[in-house]
């Protein structure tokens, strides 16, 4: 028996180990003999315990019991840790397929041996070197991260410089647009003023006598008017002009609110067409209201102006004032021309000017001038407006203003 087992297993190239069962060694090829370090016969009818370390004898033992009552072939050594044991006392892992099997009425216990030490060994360096990689990636990342967020940071600088050099190109454009605009106003809405001063200063100089007084004062209130008209335009285009460069500075402080409507209908009273009136609220003495004065006058007259110049002869101009939630509210009404309802949308946009009103002398930015002005201190301008009719325009500003913004 053992003298078959011994040719069959030197067939194989791998360790086999041939056990009874009572687990006794009958065979043994040459390949297992060296890798555990026996002669050729040594291992012969040894326990098989000899050649498993002490500490895994009755696990090992136990799996070989239970194979050899099975005919299947079992794998040991994958998946967990198998180990034997050489004559020396080294210790080193294996895998061992073991086969039952019976021969001439006797069961066996057939083990194909594999050293895998080099194996384990390269496993083991292999799972260094993943853990060091890891090690290494997670490194990088954060390296990578941090230099995401550099990269992300120095664009959102990049972006931000670019946006405030679109922004200033932009507005150095529009304040061109104003210039070209502005120069294109003085030939257009200069020249006739200025002719009709020229014409009524030269004629002044005719009437020497005292029985044509009369006729002197209409050419003095004439240039008077029309020096008023060409100043209304120069504020307005220093307004826009600050406006435009972020240069609008407010002036906050106190101020009567009868004395800034009594001066506003005193300074648009000159240009009064005949037969047109002025109905002002009354009962303002000692009401104030904290904010720009000046701007403020700027606004009404802008739009008081605009009632006078788009109404005919002998109609009223009310203008009516109330509080509400702490802001006053100012309301001009006039009897004139109204704004068409399809172009009511446009009225704020800068040198917009209704069909109806292209006859009329005008720059279009009145309005718009308001509107940016009031917002700027957090008040609201909003109007009705029927054609043929006449306009309702009302200014709403706090009456209290704690904050400039410019």
């Amino acid at each position: 028996m053992g003298n078959v087992l011994k040719i069959l297993s030197e067939a194989f190239s791998e360790g086999i180990i041939v056990v009874n069962e009572d687990q006794h060694i009958v065979a043994s090829n040459r390949s297992a003999n060296s890798m555990f370090g026996y002669r050729s016969t040594e291992l012969i009818d040894q326990p098989l315990s000899i050649l498993i370390p002490h500490k895994y004898q009755n696990s090992h033992k136990n799996h070989v019991n239970s194979f050899s009552n099975k005919s299947d072939h079992q794998q040991l050594g994958r998946g967990r840790d198998f180990y034997g044991v050489k004559k020396n006392g080294g210790v080193f892992p294996v895998e061992a397929g073991l086969n039952p099997f019976e021969m001439f009425g006797n069961k066996y216990v057939i083990a194909q041996i594999v050293d895998i030490n080099i194996r384990k060994t390269q496993e083991k360096q292999i799972q260094d070197l993943n853990l060091k990689l890891e090690d290494k990636v997670a490194e990088r990342t954060i390296e990578l991260n941090k230099t995401v967020l550099e990269l992300k940071s120095e664009i959102h600088k990049r972006k931000q410089a670019e946006k405030q050099i679109k922004e200033s190109l932009k507005r150095e454009r529009e304040l061109n647009e104003l210039k070209t605009k502005f120069l294109s106003l003085v030939s257009h809405e200069f020249k006739t003023p200025l002719s009709v001063i020229l014409t009524s200063a030269s004629l002044i100089g005719k009437y020497k006598t005292v029985d044509v007084q009369a006729k002197r004062e209409k050419h003095i209130n004439t240039i008077i008017n029309k020096v008023k008209y060409l100043n209304t335009i120069l504020i307005d285009f220093l307004s826009i002009e600050k406006l435009e460069s972020k240069k609008a500075f407010y002036n906050i402080k106190k101020f009567s609110l009868d004395k800034l409507i009594t001066e506003v209908i005193y300074d648009t009273n000159m240009i009064l067409k005949d037969g047109q009136k002025i109905n002002h609220p009354l009962d303002l003495d000692g009401v104030t209201i904290n904010s720009d004065e000046r701007i403020l006058e700027l606004i009404l007259f802008n739009i008081l102006n605009n009632a006078i110049k788009y109404s005919p002869k002998n109609t009223t101009i009310d203008i009516s004032t109330s509080f509400k939630n702490d802001k006053l509210i100012i309301t001009i009404k006039d009897q004139g021309i109204g704004i068409p309802k399809e172009e009511q949308k446009f009225i704020f946009n800068r040198y917009f000017r209704a069909a109806n009103a292209l006859l009329d002398q005008g720059t279009g930015i009145g309005l718009n001038i308001a509107k940016n002005h009031l917002e700027n201190l957090g008040g609201t301008i909003y109007f009705e407006s029927q054609e043929s009719i006449g306009s309702s325009f009302t200014v709403e500003i706090p009456l209290t203003t704690n904050f400039v913004k410019s």
